[in-house]
């Protein structure tokens, strides 16, 4: 990974830092220059990814625990991180999801998806925002959607209403805030496999339609990190100061020339879907568990 000291002497909080693409994109953040802080609800995965993320870089990664579905929690790690000095960036990145057949879903399942990404960027936003505002200082807000917000997907109804919503803030806040010096963009990832995301997301053989398949996607691949980190560090860089209240895809033409979404597993029977019922209760306990070690 190319480095650099783009983002020298930025502070940036990225919200379930610990795992997966929020891991990823913290490397490339304090690689580039900038002191990135990571939060997520258990302290030992987040001082194993903050080991992970210097060892990494080279740069600095620090950990708060928080939950972003808690307004006072997310209130308090952002007033501790204040103390040191004040945030420049925020990544929107802490995300739940799973598929279901929607009609299948509890209110528990639903109120947990929609409420870590559609509540927890807004409280995180709103933490940052009213600061910057108050200190007549500049911000920077990324908030990690996908093309569903585009299209909606079958199968992941909450997730897809949920990110549709951070998508309307993301527009809203950059016409809001942006005479405050506040900008306020998004991405939308295509594929880009992580462990704990893609056991939920594709648990069958059976699974493996439309928004996971590399065969699907125009480049005829999945996303790679690096070009992912790119356009994170691009879009919190002081290089892309005119660009605010977009949403920008990143998925190899994925939701413009092929089945991106999860439409197709209208096919899959009922045991097929208690077979990844079954399959994505494991991945939950072996994420648990080795949380847990």
């Amino acid at each position: 990974m190319f480095a650099s000291d783009v983002l020298r002497g930025k502070r940036i909080l990225v919200t379930g830092g610990g795992t997966g693409l929020g891991k990823e994109m913290s490397v490339g953040f304090a690689a580039h220059g900038a002191h990135v802080f990571i939060c997520g609800r258990r302290q030992e995965v987040l001082d194993q990814a903050a080991s992970e993320i210097r060892a990494r870089s080279g740069g600095q990664a620090d950990t708060l625990v928080a939950n972003v579905r808690d307004p006072d929690s997310i209130e308090k790690a952002v007033a501790e991180i204040w103390r040191s000095g004040p945030l420049t960036g925020l990544m929107n990145n802490a995300g739940a999801n799973f598929l279901a057949p929607t009609e299948t879903l509890s209110p528990r399942g639903y109120e947990a998806i929609r409420s870590t990404i559609m509540d927890g960027s807004f409280y995180a936003a709103q933490a940052c925002g009213k600061r910057w505002i108050a200190a007549n200082q500049p911000g920077v807000i990324i908030s990690n959607l996908v093309t569903w917000v585009w299209t909606g997907s079958a199968y992941v109804v909450p997730a897809a209403m949920a990110k549709a919503a951070v998508h309307a803030m993301t527009m809203s806040l950059a016409v809001e805030w942006g005479p405050k010096g506040i900008r306020v963009n998004a991405i939308a990832p295509g594929p880009f496999p992580t462990e704990n995301a893609w056991d939920k997301l594709n648990p069958l053989a059976e699974t493996g339609v439309g928004a996971t398949q590399a065969g699907e996607v125009p480049l005829r691949r999945f996303g790679k990190m690096d070009e992912l980190r790119n356009l994170v560090i691009f879009l919190m860089s002081d290089g892309c100061s005119y660009i605010t209240g977009d949403t920008i895809s990143i998925d190899g033409g994925h939701h413009l020339a092929a089945p991106s979404t999860f439409a197709g597993l209208s096919k899959l029977s009922a045991d097929d879907w208690q077979r990844a019922r079954e399959a994505i209760q494991a991945s939950t306990r072996k994420e648990k568990q080795g949380r847990s070690a």
